[in-house]
């Protein structure tokens, strides 16, 4: 009977220790199991950001800013082309092409020349976009958001307008695009420049405000036309200034232009008057222009108040194709 009771606790204890020892082969196995399953921490990525030197200072942020706020309007119709958001402009004389950014959803700033700094400071934005007219308040801006001047270099256009390009694109990651876009340009131009330097006809740049005439020649605001497109300058001797040379009729005359091109800001700005009423007077009727009737009149909307974009520079150079 002891015999008996032995083997019984002998084979009960060899139960228990299988059953132990598989216990815990299973926990070690659902260890195993939970080490992989279980997710390992990853390392957040740095922001991408980029540091651009411009005209009035440096300005380094993140790439693809999201609150982006334009005072230019060149760099709010390439922003536009590119399909890039913006949150905020000044509403007011806001180009027709554009005139979707007069829309409630996007911010007022206030001014081209008077920003409503209360407005912007409460967006938040990550990048503040100007040009000349804001260059006075550039450092109460920068302040708010890295701010970064676009205003074009006349005297050197295509290059500031290229480098205005390249760096937006690579800001937005819109770099193949662009590249695309410029190289089109460059061919377009290259064919007027061509015509163009061929030709004998001479031209005369205008500026028509309220009755009054002012001319432009080389290097000046609308000296593109004669320094890219290669157009012969009836006058070298045009003063430049922003405003341009302020001239009379009888210039126009005498000074007898193969052609003439005209921006007309009354257009431009909304006023009552019209340059052509006043332009196409009896003086200007015995030019050369007004004969073979190549008085140009000019969109304003891309001439006066957004030159310097990629929408407006595809838009001047096809102006300039037609004439030829």
């Amino acid at each position: 009977m002891k015999k008996l009771t032995i083997a019984f606790m002998m084979i009960a204890l060899m139960a228990l220790l299988v059953a132990c020892g598989g216990k815990d082969d299973g926990a070690a196995e659902d260890q195993t199991a939970a080490d992989k399953t279980e997710p390992k921490e990853t390392e957040t990525a740095e922001p991408e950001t980029m540091t651009i030197t411009h005209d009035l200072g440096e300005a380094t942020l993140e790439k693809n800013p999201e609150t982006v706020v334009v005072f230019d309007f060149g760099m709010l119709d390439t922003l536009d082309e590119l399909g890039v958001e913006v949150a905020g402009v000044p509403q007011k004389n806001v180009p027709s092409y554009l005139s979707k950014y007069e829309d409630a959803k996007y911010t007022n700033v206030g001014g081209l020349k008077e920003p409503d700094f209360e407005a912007i400071h409460a967006m938040k934005p990550d990048v503040i976009f100007i040009s000349g007219r804001q260059s006075a308040m550039y450092e109460e801006l920068n302040e708010i958001a890295p701010t970064i001047f676009v205003g074009v270099d006349t005297t050197n256009y295509m290059e500031s307008f290229k480098a205005n390009m390249e760096m937006v694109a690579e800001l937005f990651g819109k770099e193949d695009e662009m590249k695309a876009e410029l190289a089109d340009i460059d061919e377009r131009i290259a064919t007027i420049n061509e015509k163009a330097t061929n030709s004998d006809a001479k031209s005369l740049i205008i500026l028509g405000n309220e009755g009054k005439v002012s001319a432009y020649g080389p290097s000046s605001r609308f000296g593109i036309i004669h320094d890219v497109f290669g157009f012969k300058p009836a006058d070298e001797k045009i003063e430049v200034s922003t405003h341009g040379q302020s001239i009379s009729f009888e210039y126009i005359a005498e000074t007898n232009p193969d052609i003439l091109f005209v921006v007309d800001r009354d257009a431009a700005v909304g006023g009552d008057a019209s340059a052509k009423d006043s332009i196409e007077n009896e003086l200007v009727k015995k030019t050369t222009a007004y004969e073979n009737d190549k008085i140009i009149y000019l969109d304003p909307d891309f001439w006066y108040l957004s030159g310097g974009g990629l929408q407006s520079v595809k838009a001047m150079v096809a102006e300039v194709e037609e004439v030829l």
